[in-house]
């Protein structure tokens, strides 16, 4: 069997959350003599191990808080993990944050150019592209427009059209399919299946179980920063729905 396109190995990952404390010259004092720190760690992740291979597509559910943009944000390499170890066999795609990628002072066109340079792309590959991208996401009496004025549907279905349109290996994904008009929505499905039939590795963060069960052969669940269940993406939800109603009930 070949190796997985996508291997986290136990992955942590910490930030150091600061105080916002203003200490006295003795209170400064004293924490320096007793070692006190005016910071303290959290964990988005811990322990975190997942393997995904090519050509499968991967939900990752959970609350908010969990750690799933953070999970994201190491596949697209924006973190590096604080403990463990984030292989990738293949290059990335990836729509993780609305905007992310985008200078808001820029136009439409010019972003396209922009992110094209981000991943790699030479200007004259951006611009043999230019034309399905704008077709992709149906703005184009809106490219020579500052992205600045975009509505945070047209922020979606530009990024959207861009990062799907680059033949990455690995297109990672977050909850952007609940932004813009269902008629967009089923062109992105319509994207994410072709990438599918293509060879392609899917990974998706959503709240939406209908586009978790529709796009996704699997899925992990988090909760507080661990894997607490992975199966099917039905048996993942059905794990997921338990956990939420526990949560609401009283105690």
């Amino acid at each position: 069997m070949s190796e997985p396109l996508v291997q986290l190995v136990d992955v942590g990952m910490r930030f150091r959350l600061h105080y916002e404390k203003a200490f006295t010259l003795k209170e400064t004092m004293i924490n320096l003599v007793k070692r006190r720190n005016n910071y303290s760690d959290l964990w988005a992740l811990r322990g975190v191990s997942l393997d995904v291979r090519e050509g499968e597509a991967v939900g990752i559910v959970g609350r908010n808080g969990s750690g799933k943009s953070t999970l994201l944000k190491i596949l697209a390499r924006v973190f590096e993990p604080t403990e463990g170890k984030c292989i990738l066999r293949g290059s990335v795609s990836a729509l993780i944050e609305l905007g992310a990628g985008f200078n808001a002072e820029l136009t439409g066109r010019e972003n396209v150019f922009l992110n094209g340079a981000i991943m790699g792309l030479s200007r004259a590959e951006m611009e043999r592209r230019y034309d399905q991208i704008v077709d992709f996401a149906e703005l184009h009496d809106f490219m020579d427009t500052a992205v600045k004025n975009y509505s945070s549907g047209m922020y979606a279905r530009l990024g959207f059209a861009i990062a799907t349109d680059v033949d990455g290996d690995i297109l990672l994904i977050d909850e952007i399919l609940g932004v813009g008009d269902e008629g967009f929505q089923k062109k992105c499905f319509a994207r994410i299946q072709q990438h599918l039939d293509g060879g392609k590795t899917v990974l998706l963060v959503s709240h939406d179980p209908d586009a978790i069960e529709r796009i996704c052969h699997r899925a992990v669940l988090l909760h507080n920063g661990k894997v607490v269940f992975a199966g099917s993406a039905a048996e993942t939800l059905t794990r997921y729905r338990e956990i939420l109603a526990m949560e609401r009930s009283p105690s």
